[in-house]
Formats: C-alpha cells, structure tokens, sequence
C-alpha cells in the first residue's frame, strides 16, 4: 500500500487591530513562521477585525509595520475578515438551515438573573437554551445567533499539552454571531482556518478553552481538526501575567528604546522554547529556524527578563559594524551628528561596547559633541588633593606636542606617579564624566585640539 501524501503545513497569525502589536503576539507569530519554515510549509497573517468598534487602521498598520521589522514575512495575506463577510454567511445560513444554530432574543437582565439563578444552586453557569426553537430572525426584537452546542466529550491531542479532554454540557449554547453578517470569533476563526487550510493552529494556551467550541463548529460544518499547540504563557518577574503595570507589552514600546529585532527575535523564541544546545543563547533567525521543534516548547509560563534581553541585546550592538551601527541609530541621535559621518563611527567605535539599547548612545556619547560641564566632585581622585590632580593634568599638556607618541608618553608618566592619579583626572577631564571609555580612546576620537582644550578647560575649573 503506498504511503499518503504528506499533508502541507499552512500555520496563520491572526492578530486583532485593537491594539498594538503584543509581545506575546510577536512570540506567537515567531513560533508559528519558525515551526513553517522548519517544515517548508506557509505561513498566513490574518487580520481579524470583525469587532469593528475596537478595530484602528492605527493598530492593524502597527502590526503589520513590526512584524515587517522582526523579519516576520509572510506567505499569504494580508487578510481581513471584513472582506470576507459573504463567506462567513453562508456558513452561518448552513447552520440555521441545518438546526444547529438559532437566534436569541434573551436581553442582558434576562441572562444575568439565568446566570445568578444557576450560581445560587452551585451550577456552572450556562445559558439554558430557552430560545432554541427559533430559526428566523424578529425584526422588532433585537437578538444575536447561537450555536446549539451538542453535549459530550471533546478530547483533543494537544502537541505541547498531551491529552485534553473538555465536557461540552458545561458550556452551554455559545454565541456565534450577532445576525447573518457579523460573526464572533469562534465561528470566524474556524471558517477562516477551514478556507485557508491551515493545518497546525499554535497560539496562547488562554485560547485553549476555545478549542472545545470551535472543534464542535468544525464537526457541525462537517470541516477536518486542525492540530493544536498551544503555548504556555509570558509571564512577568512575580509570575503573573504579562501586564502594562510592570513591563511595557508591546513591540513597539521596545522598538522605541532601541532593542534591534534580531535581539527581539532571539529572546522571543528562548520564551517557552529551548534548543538541543541548552547551554547556547545566541541566534540568529537562520540558525533557529534549522534547530526549532515543536517538542522542545516548555508547558509551564515563561518569565520576562528584562535583563536578559538588555544582554542580548548588547551582544547583537556588539556585532555590527560602526558604519551599520550608524544607520540603526538614525532615531535615537541627534541629527547634527551624523554631518561627520567618519568622526561618529569613530565614537560609536569605542562606545558601542558599553551600550545596552539604541537610546544609551546619546546619553553616553555626548561630551564628544558637546563640551562637558565638569561638576568639581569629579574631579576629585578618592582622597587624591586638588592640588595633585592639577599637577598630574598639567604635566600631561607639554606631552600633547608630540600627539602621535601621545599614549607611551602618558602611559610613562603614570608609571611613574601611579595609573589611578594620572589616567582618572584625564579621563574625567576629556569627558566629564563617571564612567566613560578609557582616556586613550577618548584622545583618539577628540584629537590634539579638542583634547587640548578640554584639559584647559578643566584645570581652569579646578583653580576657581
């Protein structure tokens, strides 16, 4: 008997414009286009944007532009569910055809004492299905459509979770559509993912209790099951659920503070998942795509580390090339720097290890471009005297005639009146600062005139 063909991997993002891009999203998104370009399969971005009082042009833009950024290309779409409203009808018409769903006419007050009612006698509560007998629509009542959830077992193979199994008499008749052309989200979703063939739907482990109902959906329509995975959380450092009160949540909050998107991409995937490697935490996408497997995500929530993106970031800054590093930077400096695009990448150069996101360089590289304003305690060595600090800063001005042996004749003077005593006071006096890059790198960038003019400046400040 000859083996069946391979069914095709088709995996889809379907982000909701109600927001800005998730961090939690993006992870999402990353696993779903990693686990199909591991496979040679598809991946399809989907904009569900039914929820047309929520929905922003501003948000679905937002998505788009960032998955962009993250090297996140898609196979197929854009596609939004507003152009798809004929499709969804036709479904929706099949079930009410069919019996299987109806319209409601039930009002809020009504639901919530049905909801208060079974509550008092320890119920689960769930809608009763008063108004399953409905199968037309009363122009003079306002009313929603449900589905009539049959009552059984639903057990499902969950590729991260194992076995789950759902009893669907706990659910009661669920809410599909509010009339013939606006469908909710368990009724869209599955029409799309049937029409789209997608295969494999990997998502967040809060759309498991979905799962139940859309499967259901996909038996009443006669559609085949998807497989399932569904990926443990993102939580904050208390174990909580990622929220704007600790941590910003959104892409572009960190796209904002200048985290690159290889950085992003790199602490995303190490968010659930784990390579063979446990021991390796630098990837690039290429390398992640080759290593990554379904299998190796974790069940249990994954912490946030600022910290650790911060080093990871640093590491891929470290990376690039000063002249690369320049055009990353273009938001995150002023724009009079770059008129001396060679003396930048010098400062960039001898800064760039030093620096955690985008936003740090024109904190830490200013005094380059700016005299600094030597505040007096800076000037001040420990217990050093003033008046030694004045002496070592003058007995390096005669050594700057001779700029191009400028490092063997300070490096002697240190030596001989001790490393702290000499180099502290010129680092500082170049400057300004408490922690900056060696004086040597700094007389590099500056120059004879610059440097010279600094170290004026400063024994200046030091006799007022």
């Amino acid at each position: 008997m000859a083996d069946s063909p391979k069914k095709e991997i088709r995996v889809r993002i379907a982000p909701s414009p109600t927001g800005y891009l998730h961090i939690g999203t993006a992870r999402t998104a990353l696993f779903n286009w990693l686990f199909a370009k591991n496979q040679g399969g598809s991946f399809i971005l989907r904009i569900e944007d039914t929820d047309l009082e929520r929905s922003d042009p501003v948000y679905e833009k937002d998505i788009i532009e960032n998955l962009e950024w993250l090297g996140l290309n898609w196979d197929e779409g854009p596609f939004k569910q507003t152009d798809r409203l004929d499709i969804y009808e036709k479904y929706i018409k099949k079930l009410l055809e069919e019996g299987r769903a109806y319209y409601c006419f039930c009002t809020k007050e009504e639901l919530e004492a049905e909801k208060q009612a079974m509550l008092s006698q320890g119920l689960a509560p769930k809608y009763s299905g008063r108004c399953c007998g409905n199968k037309k629509p009363d122009p003079n009542r306002p009313s929603i459509i449900r589905f009539r959830m049959p009552e059984t077992e639903v057990i499902f193979n969950d590729l991260i979770r194992g076995k789950v199994k759902f009893n669907t008499g706990l659910i009661g008749d669920i809410i599909i559509a509010k009339d013939l052309r606006t469908p909710l989200y368990n009724l869209a979703v599955v029409v799309d993912d049937f029409e789209m063939k997608i295969s494999h739907v990997v998502r967040g482990e809060d759309h498991i209790s979905n799962t139940p109902k859309q499967i259901m959906l996909q038996k009443a329509l006669g559609f085949g099951e998807p497989v399932y995975a569904h990926l443990p959380l993102i939580l904050s450092a208390d174990r909580k659920k990622l929220s704007k009160r600790f941590l910003k949540t959104s892409v572009t909050d960190y796209r904002n503070e200048g985290y690159l998107a290889e950085a992003m991409i790199n602490f995303l995937a190490l968010l659930g998942w784990h390579p063979e490697e446990d021991n390796r935490e630098v990837f690039d996408l290429k390398e992640l795509t080759k290593d990554f497997n379904l299998k190796r995500i974790q069940k249990g929530g994954a912490v946030f580390n600022l910290e650790k993106l911060d080093w990871l970031n640093s590491r891929y800054i470290m990376r690039l090339e000063p002249e690369e590093l320049i055009e990353r930077s273009e938001n995150f400096i002023p724009r009079e720097w770059f008129k001396d695009k060679e003396f930048l990448a010098k400062v960039i150069k001898i800064e760039k290890e030093r620096v955690k996101k985008l936003t740090d360089f024109a904190k830490l590289v200013g005094f380059f471009f700016k005299l600094p304003d030597y505040p007096a305690n800076l000037l001040i060595w420990d217990k050093t005297p003033e008046k030694r600090i004045l002496e070592n800063l003058r007995s390096i001005l005669p050594l700057l005639d001779d700029f191009s042996n400028i490092n063997n004749k300070i490096m002697a003077l240190a030596e001989s009146r001790g490393r702290g005593e000499v180099f502290w006071p010129l680092r500082v006096a170049l400057s300004g600062q408490t922690a900056s890059p060696g004086p040597f790198e700094i007389l590099g960038v500056l120059g004879h005139d610059e440097s010279l003019k600094r170290i004026k400046i400063a024994i200046q400040k030091l006799n007022e």
